[in-house]
C-alpha cells in the first residue's frame, strides 16, 4: 500500500468516524429531547373513555390517553408530558406524567387568554366577544352552520344561522334587482348578519353567471382564462367577479380550486387550472390578493389537495398519497393563498390513508392540525358539504366535524345538523366552550368582513 492509498484510507475512516459520531449524539439529543418533560396548556373539548381531547389556543388538537375522572369538558389544562407531538397524528403517544385545572386567565378587556392568537381577525376580537356574551346556545351553534339556501320560506323567521350557499336554481330567471332584493329581505330577519355564498368558480359551476340576466356571459374557467392572458387575464376575472357577487348582495365565493391537477381524466381537472404545482401557487396568490378589498371572501378549495382522486359527491375515496408529496406538490397552492391573506379554507372528504386512514380529511383533527401548523392559518376552516356521499353515513357527522377543528359546517340538513350538536352539548360529549371558541372566530370573521357595524366601548 502506498502512501496516497494510506492517506485515502486514513481520510475515509476519519470521516466515517465523524459521521456515526453525529449520528449517535443526534440519537442521545433525541432520546433525551423525548424523555424532557414538556408542558402544554389546552381547553378540553371532549372526554371518552379513558381519552381526553384538547385544543390549545393555535387551534391545535390532540388526543391523549389519561385518567379522566376529575377532568370536565371546557376546563383548561396544564398537562406535563414526555415525548414529542404528532401533528399528524390524533392519538398521541406521548406519556402524560400529571396534568392540573388552571383557572382562565382574562386580558385588560375582559377576553379569556386562551381565546386569544396572531390570527388574521385578531384586530375585532373585542368586538366579537362582546357579540358572543349576548348569544344564546342555540344561536351559537347557529354560527357554526352555513346552511344551503332552504325551500320553505316560513324557515328564514324561526332561525338563525351564519349564513346561507345559493345555488343556480336560486337565481334563475331573476333580475339583479329581484336577486338584490331577495338578500336584503333575507339580512333584515338576521340578528346578526348572514354569510350570503356561492360557488362561482368559472366553467363547469357558474351558479350566478349562468343566468343571463344577471351577467353578460358566463365566467370563464381557470384554463380558459390563463390560455386567454396569463395571470392577468386570472387578475382581471377576480375583479369583475367579485363587483357582480357585491352587487348581488353576495359576500362570499367558495372559489379558487387550487387542487393540482394536470391529467384530464382527474374529477377535479375541468375545474382546476390544470397546471404544476408552482404554477397553481401563482394562481392562487393572484386570485386571492386580487379579491382582498372587495367586499367579497374568497375560500382555498379542497384542502389537502383532491389530486387524481375520484369524486367524492357520491362515495369514500382513499387517496393513498404520502405526506411528502403532499407536502411537495399540493400544500404550495394552499400556502401561497395564505400568505396572501385568505380568509377561509374548504377541507374536502377525501382520506388521506397515510396520514388517517380512518375518516374522511373534513373530520379528521391530524389533518387540521397540518393546516393550522404546518401552513399557519388563522382564518376560518369549513367542511365541504356534509350531506355529500363520502361522509353522508358516518354517525354523529356533524358533532365530529367539530372536533376535527372545524369552524364552519356546510350543510343540506340543517335541521338534523342543529338538533344533534345541541343533543351533544346536553350530554357532554362535546363542550359548550368549545362552541364558545368557534363561535367567537366566526364573529370575529363577520366584524373583519364588514359585516357587523359596533364601537368599541
Amino acid at each position: 500500500m502506498n502512501k496516497n492509498q494510506k492517506i485515502m484510507y486514513i481520510t475515509i475512516g476519519f470521516f466515517f468516524f465523524f459521521f456515526m459520531s453525529l449520528i449517535l449524539l443526534h440519537q442521545v439529543l433525541s432520546k433525551e429531547e423525548k424523555e424532557k418533560p414538556k408542558k402544554m396548556k389546552a381547553t378540553v373539548i371532549s372526554v371518552l373513555d379513558g381519552k381526553v381531547m384538547v385544543q390549545n389556543k393555535d387551534h391545535m388538537i390532540y388526543t391523549f390517553e389519561m385518567d379522566t375522572k376529575d377532568i370536565d369538558l371546557g376546563s383548561l389544562l396544564a398537562i406535563t408530558y414526555t415525548g414529542v407531538l404528532n401533528e399528524k397524528k390524533s392519538l398521541q403517544i406521548n406519556q402524560v406524567l400529571q396534568y392540573e385545572t388552571l383557572s382562565v386567565s382574562f386580558d385588560e378587556d375582559g377576553i379569556p387568554t386562551n381565546y386569544l392568537d396572531e390570527g388574521i381577525f385578531r384586530d375585532y376580537y373585542i368586538l366579537a366577544y362582546q357579540k358572543l356574551k349576548e348569544l344564546s346556545l342555540e344561536e351559537k351553534i347557529g354560527q357554526l352552520l352555513l346552511v344551503r339556501y332552504p325551500e320553505k320560506e316560513e324557515f328564514f323567521s324561526k332561525s338563525q344561522f351564519s349564513g346561507y350557499v345559493f345555488y343556480e336554481k336560486d337565481f334563475k330567471d331573476l333580475t339583479i334587482k329581484e336577486v338584490q332584493k331577495k338578500m336584503n329581505d333575507l339580512q333584515q330577519i338576521s340578528k346578526i348578519p348572514f354569510l350570503t355564498a356561492v360557488d362561482e368558480e368559472g366553467g363547469e359551476v357558474v351558479r350566478v353567471s349562468s343566468n343571463p340576466k344577471l351577467a353578460g356571459e358566463k365566467f370563464l374557467s381557470p384554463q380558459e382564462l390563463y390560455q386567454k392572458g396569463g395571470m392577468q387575464e386570472i387578475a382581471e376575472d377576480t375583479k369583475q367577479k367579485s363587483i357582480l357577487l357585491k352587487q348581488l348582495g353576495l359576500n362570499m365565493n367558495l372559489a379558487p380550486v387550487v387542487d393540482v391537477s394536470t391529467t384530464p381524466s382527474d374529477y377535479i381537472y375541468k375545474r382546476s387550472l390544470g397546471q404544476d404545482s408552482e404554477t397553481t401557487a401563482k394562481y392562487a396568490k393572484t386570485v386571492i390578493e386580487n379579491s382582498k378589498e372587495t367586499g367579497v371572501s374568497y375560500t382555498l378549495k379542497h384542502f389537502p389537495g383532491y389530486g387524481q382522486n375520484q369524486d367524492t359527491h357520491e362515495n369514500s375515496v382513499e387517496d393513498e398519497r404520502s405526506y411528502q408529496e403532499l407536502l411537495q406538490n399540493d400544500f404550495p397552492p394552499f400556502q401561497a393563498g395564505i400568505d396572501a391573506g385568505a380568509e377561509v379554507v374548504l377541507v374536502g372528504h377525501q382520506t388521506v390513508t397515510q396520514i388517517d386512514s380512518s375518516q374522511a380529511a373534513s373530520l379528521s383533527p391530524s389533518i387540521h392540525n397540518l393546516l393550522r401548523n404546518q401552513l399557519k392559518f388563522t382564518g376560518i376552516v369549513m367542511t365541504d358539504d356534509l350531506g355529500m356521499g363520502a361522509v353522508s353515513k358516518v354517525s354523529d357527522v356533524y358533532v365530529k366535524a367539530l372536533l376535527a377543528g372545524n369552524d364552519l359546517l356546510l350543510v343540506t340538513d340543517y335541521e338534523t345538523a342543529k338538533k344533534d350538536i345541541l343533543k351533544a352539548v346536553e350530554e357532554g360529549r362535546i363542550g359548550e366552550e368549545l362552541i364558545n371558541q368557534l363561535a367567537f372566530r366566526v364573529l370575529a370573521f363577520k366584524y373583519y368582513k364588514g359585516l357587523l357595524f359596533e364601537i368599541v366601548k
